[in-house]
């Protein structure tokens, strides 16, 4: 099952995807897709409903985030063993942990900013594990039960702010439009294996990341159990969980540091194996 939420900024209601590709209104029958709305028993309520039934959306209709009322951004660092080899740094022994603001956080295709003084904005194509229920000190074994469904983000990082700035990651990650997420939340029973998805993002139509979540150095049950040992997990909470080699600041030309950053101008088009796309136009800082 694919869930949405469409319509302008602010006013977004709760859709689905049928098995025809059409965007069906759920609003006569929820509010909004929340995290109340994320448990096994009440997806289990949508699951059940005859979509052709359901009034289609109508006309092009823009896409916000699939879940609203979001309480946390968490996100990994150096998931993938290629990506901190690209970066110049070592393999992480743990999980790292920062955590991405949510006024960061947007529609899969709004317009991605520039921050203002912005000189190192770069890309990140990541899957994205939403939380369903309440998880604290759960085991790797039960880890995916606590999944309501997976989604694509787009980690974009201003990396002078990240890595130049002190040791804190948070600064670089949580600029607005830096939170990317959807299109729509695809429900764990349709992704049985997240750990065999294949990964890519092109930027001004070029390939510039390609990859699996094969070579996640901690799955997604590693990073559920791991994370719920410090802080309880809560329904609605969304974890982004690294991204493959293939970033601006990784970029070199006949094997010497060549790094790329985000213009205004700039096209990004990216997507994940069951997943979707996202695609976002880069725009200069505006107030």
């Amino acid at each position: 099952m694919k869930l949405v939420r469409f319509g302008p900024v602010g006013k977004e209601k709760p859709g689905l995807i049928d098995n025809d590709g059409k965007l069906r209104d759920l609003s006569a029958v929820i509010a909004d897709i929340t995290p109340e709305q994320l448990g096994d028993k009440a997806l289990a309520k949508i699951r059940k409903l005859d979509a052709s039934k359901l009034p289609l959306a109508k006309g092009k209709r823009r896409l916000g985030s699939p879940v609203n009322q979001i309480g946390k951004f968490i996100g990994i660092g150096l998931n993938y063993s290629d990506h901190a080899a690209e970066a110049g740094m070592p393999i992480p022994k743990e999980p790292i942990v920062f955590m991405k603001s949510t006024t960061c956080i947007q529609g899969a295709n709004d317009p991605v900013m520039l921050p203002k003084g912005s000189t190192k904005t770069d890309w990140e194509v990541e899957l994205g594990i939403v939380v369903g229920t309440k998880a604290r000190y759960v085991s790797q074994k039960e880890a995916l039960n606590f999944v309501a469904g997976y989604c694509i983000v787009n980690d974009i990082s201003e990396r002078e702010f990240q890595l130049e700035r002190g040791p804190q990651w948070d600064r670089g990650k949580g600029c607005d439009t830096f939170g990317p997420i959807g299109p729509w939340l695809v429900t764990r029973d349709e992704v049985p294996n997240p750990q065999s998805l294949t990964l890519w993002l092109d930027l001004n139509s070029k390939r510039m990341q390609s990859g699996s979540t094969k070579t996640m150095i901690f799955s997604v049950a590693k990073i559920i159990s791991y994370l719920s040992q410090f802080m309880t997990l809560m329904p609605g909470d969304v974890i982004t969980t690294g991204t493959p080699p293939g970033v601006g600041m990784g970029m070199k030309k006949e094997g010497k540091p060549s790094p790329l950053f985000l213009k205004k101008g700039d096209v990004m088009k990216l997507g994940i194996e069951g997943l979707g796309e996202q695609e976002q136009t880069v725009v200069a800082f505006k107030r």
